[in-house]
């Protein structure tokens, strides 16, 4: 099969469009011939050599956690799901990657809605996945003020409409640029940085029951301060958290997935009009470079999506 590779760290230019072995379903999974795979700050990370988990990975490598596409072979012990079925979904966290290729194999994925666009189906796995651990670890429900610190990017701007859908109130921050767009998805917008807790009261939304640090950019002691207590707030990206008595969901690689719940909870929303998953620019997946040195460099407003050509 053809698949975006690379044999060494480094760059996006390391990345180059080539001949792979195809991936096979195993048990409790399903192929499928990918139409679309997002591109994750994970992917970025293993690529360049910088996440630890990169001494895990034998080279050369196909990156890629996210994709959607058109089953075509069911492994044993799957249920509910048929060769022909579009679904969209994520791999299985042990491997890595795998999804920007002709084929990937999905551990974990839900029906595609016919109206959902691929490109946003192909993006939504694992920020789905991830957003949603994170609401059910911070209990958020009907009549909860949640704080979203990083609404604007992928896992963020799904995370606030998730909570919409639940009943909460959002506050969600975002760069000068970005608060018209965390406006669109629900949320109430405010400037991110030094000072967040003096401009989040002076929004005059009440007080803040919860708080979600996407961004991981030093915001925890403000969050603690919002809050009132560090059991209140869960960060994806700050590895200081739990120093502060914060609790910390690894995001994409770490905790128990939660994937098909969260998934098809997300896929009913979509039907009814209530959720999107922001594309911020696609690519063919020939320009994997381009799309990798592009999702590097922020402000991030919603997902990078690889679209497949004869999917």
């Amino acid at each position: 099969m053809f698949a975006v590779r690379f044999d060494r760290f480094g760059p996006p230019e390391v990345l180059a469009l080539g001949e792979f072995p195809e991936p096979h379903a195993g048990r409790g999974e399903v192929r499928v011939r990918v139409r679309a795979a997002g591109v994750s700050p994970v992917d970025l990370a293993l690529r360049a050599g910088r996440s630890p988990a990169a001494e895990r990975l034998a080279l050369p490598h196909v990156p890629g956690v996210d994709a959607a596409g058109v089953v075509d072979e069911v492994g044993p012990d799957v249920t509910g799901t048929a060769v022909g079925d579009e679904v969209f979904g994520a791999v299985d966290v042990s491997r890595l990657g795998g999804a920007s290729a002709e084929f990937a194999v999905l551990a974990f994925w839900t029906a595609k809605p016919a109206s959902m666009p691929w490109e946003e189906a192909g993006a939504s796995g694992t920020s789905v996945e991830t957003a949603t651990r994170a609401l059910d670890l911070l209990d958020v429900r009907e009549g909860t003020t949640l704080l979203i610190d990083g609404a604007a990017g992928g896992v963020g701007s799904v995370a606030v409409q998730l909570a919409i859908a639940r009943g909460a109130r959002v506050i969600g921050t975002g760069s000068p640029a970005n608060q018209a767009f965390v406006a669109r998805l629900g949320a109430t917008p405010v400037t991110y940085g030094r000072g967040l807790p003096e401009r989040v009261r002076g929004l005059d939304e009440g007080p803040v029951d919860r708080a979600l640090d996407v961004a991981g950019a030093g915001s925890l002691p403000e969050l603690v301060a919002l809050t009132g207590t560090a059991a209140s707030v869960v960060t994806l990206a700050d590895f200081s958290g739990p120093r502060l008595g914060v609790r910390l969901s690894t995001g994409e690689f770490g905790g128990e997935p939660g994937g098909r719940h969260g998934l098809a909870a997300a896929a009913a929303l979509f039907a009814e009009g209530r959720f999107r998953l922001p594309v911020q620019e696609a690519f063919p997946l020939a320009q994997a470079a381009r799309a990798h040195a592009f999702a590097a460099e922020g402000p991030r407003r919603g997902k990078i999506v690889l679209t497949v050509p004869g999917g």
